[in-house]
């Protein structure tokens, strides 16, 4: 299979593998966003040398697939060792009488598997890199791991031997909206824009899910299919995807249900209040939740950093909270038969708006403002009754402040009197509080746009749903 996008990240690649100097590149993101599949697709045969580690194994389990891979490489018997710097050694004699003319691409994945209690494998990583690799102009090692909280505060900001050997680095994300589209096209599925939103609301651009869809299938039903169904493949997916990612995942999994209750956000009292953790695991669980991208910390505009709130922001773990769990009947085609319920439509709205805020970089290339410095944030009033709210707004360098009104819907989407009489009072809310001398815009972000009637002169500018696939 072809890679799909991911143009940036093979530009990458070219260049580390070209580099005169050895490279020592650390791949992470969430698990199942693809880090595997463009990694040995973009290298293809080029490996001198490509293991993976296995999950739920020990030290001696992990040694011995090491000694067959490196036989395997190598075209003689490896034998089995007892220690990683035995193994690395192995792996150093193997490299060096190779017969591959110029960079020897060396990928280790699943590199946190590797790491068993009281292994010492990081220290024979420590080894290979600093005592060989390092002094060479013709090693590419790369390694990779979906516990991204590993990857980084084992590797990254590693204290020992290996701080600040990392060369490069690369945080693949999830697939673009426009990643999307060019992925079902390849996979000769038709789908229009909105319907490829809509499966972005529940999966997230996760190529791993996607690869799941059958051609022929509407949205719905493959919804159906891969979550609801009685062999939904799928089915399971949220328990093990945290258990495969954290130790003790019963508490990461505290947190992202006391966060799935609130989609604006949580502060930390709040969250213990709601989990009964607190203090320095509190602390780690959150900072690794938002390493793996399941979370994000933001701040409410003018608000301090201790005011920080933290928001569930994976499309799947929101799914499964708001849908997954609910199916109490079994209902093989749940999905379907909640199609335009009022359930279904808050959670749309809701959903499109994290949808907007991932692609918040298209939003500000078709306003023109990619090259000006800004501010992405949400606001709330304090005063106002009803308390005036905005979700999405963007603090300009220029002048302006543009509040996003986002809107999923069927078709044009209409301002009557009542909500521009609101708009109004947003924008004297916002204005009267936070003593602002910016101009103030009302930008909508709506699927298909907004009628032009007599209420529509209170927006200075829109986005719709195309522009995000730019």
């Amino acid at each position: 299979m072809a890679i799909i996008g991911r143009v940036k990240e093979q530009g990458a690649f070219n260049k580390y593998f070209e580099s005169e100097k050895s490279e020592l590149v650390a791949v992470y993101g969430r698990r199942r966003v693809g880090k595997t599949f463009l990694i040995k697709e973009f290298f293809k045969e080029q490996f001198s040398f490509y293991i993976s580690g296995l999950p739920n194994s020990n030290k001696d389990e992990q040694l011995e697939n090491f000694a067959a891979t490196l036989t395997f490489y190598g075209k003689m018997p490896y034998p089995k060792v007892n220690s990683w710097l035995e193994a690395f050694r192995q792996l150093i004699y193997m490299l060096e009488n190779s017969r591959k003319k110029g960079k020897k691409v060396v990928f280790i994945d699943e590199l946190p598997w590797f790491d068993t209690p009281r292994s010492g494998f990081l220290t024979a990583l420590d080894f290979f890199w600093n005592t060989w690799a390092s002094g060479r102009n013709d090693i590419l090692l790369i390694v990779c791991g979906s516990a991204t909280s590993w990857m980084i505060n084992k590797l990254l900001r590693n204290k020992g031997g290996l701080h600040n050997r990392v060369t490069r680095r690369m945080h693949l994300s999830p697939f673009t909206l426009k990643e999307c589209e060019d992925f079902f096209r390849y996979k000769k599925m038709v789908f229009d824009r909105k319907s490829i939103a809509e499966t972005y609301m529940v999966f997230g651009g996760i190529p791993f899910y996607l690869e799941m869809f059958e051609k022929g299938e509407s949205v719905a039903q493959n919804i159906d299919n891969l979550c609801f169904n009685a062999n939904a493949a799928l089915k399971d997916e949220f328990s093990l995807l945290y258990a495969s990612l954290f130790r003790h995942s019963e508490n990461y999994v505290k947190v992202v249900s006391a966060l799935a209750k609130k989609t604006k956000g949580l502060t930390r009292e709040e969250i213990i209040a709601e989990t009964s953790l607190q203090g320095g695991g509190l602390t780690t669980i959150l900072d690794e939740l938002e390493q793996c991208d399941f979370i994000r910390s933001y701040q409410a505009f003018s608000k301090k950093k201790k005011s920080a709130l933290f928001q569930l922001t994976d499309f799947f773990s929101l799914f499964h909270f708001k849908f997954m769990t609910k199916n109490e009947y079994k209902d093989e085609q749940f999905w379907t038969n909640s199609l335009h319920t009022p359930l279904q439509n808050t959670w749309a709205g809701y959903a499109f708006e994290m949808l907007v805020l991932q692609h918040i970089n298209e939003v500000k290339r078709a306003l023109g403002i990619s090259g000006v410095q800004s501010a992405v944030s949400s606001w709330r009033s304090e005063n106002s009754s009803p308390a005036a709210q905005i979700d999405l707004l963007i603090d300009r360098k220029d002048g302006i402040i543009d509040l996003c009104e986002i809107k999923f819907s069927k078709n044009q989407f209409v301002i009557d009197k009542d909500y521009e009489k609101n708009l109004r009072n947003k924008i004297s809310a916002f204005i009267s509080e936070n003593k602002t001398r910016k101009a103030i815009h009302i930008l909508m972000i709506t699927t298909y746009g907004t009628a032009k009637n007599k209420y529509y002169d209170i927006v200075q500018k829109e986005v719709v749903l195309n522009d995000l696939f730019i």
